[in-house]
C-alpha cells in the first residue's frame, strides 16, 4: 500500500506531471527544467527527489550536470503501468505544449554560462 500512495503522490502536482511530459522529450538538468518552469532550482530539485523516490525518474551525472530522464525499466510495476498512460495524457494542453517547444530550445550551457 504504501508504494501505490508514493506513486500516487508523486503524480499529485501539475508542475511534476509537467516534469515528467518534458522528460518524454529528453534528458534534462535541474537548469533546464527551472528554466521551463520558471521555478527556483530548490522547488524545481524538490519534485525531481519525489520523483526519483516514486521510481519515476531516475538520474546520472554527466561532466557538470546531473541528467533526469523517464526510468523506463522500472521494478515498480504501478510505474511501469502509469508512464505509458502519462504518455498519452493532456495531448492538447496549451501549457504542456508550451513547455514541450521551450525543452527543445533550452541549452544549458547559455543557462549556467560555461
Amino acid at each position: 500500500m504504501r508504494k501505490l500512495t508514493k506513486t500516487f503522490k508523486a503524480l499529485s502536482d501539475s508542475n511534476r506531471i509537467r516534469i515528467l511530459k518534458m522528460l518524454e522529450i529528453r534528458p534534462l538538468c535541474v537548469c533546464e527544467i527551472t528554466e521551463v518552469l520558471k521555478l527556483a532550482p530548490s522547488t524545481v530539485s524538490k519534485h525531481l527527489s519525489i520523483l526519483r523516490d516514486a521510481e519515476f525518474i531516475l538520474d546520472e551525472k554527466e561532466g557538470k550536470w546531473v541528467n533526469y530522464f523517464l526510468n523506463r525499466d522500472q521494478n515498480n510495476e504501478y510505474v511501469r503501468h502509469l508512464l505509458p498512460l502519462i504518455r498519452s495524457w493532456l495531448p492538447n494542453d496549451e501549457t504542456i505544449e508550451n513547455d514541450k517547444k521551450l525543452v527543445t530550445t533550452v541549452d544549458r550551457n547559455k543557462l549556467c554560462g560555461i
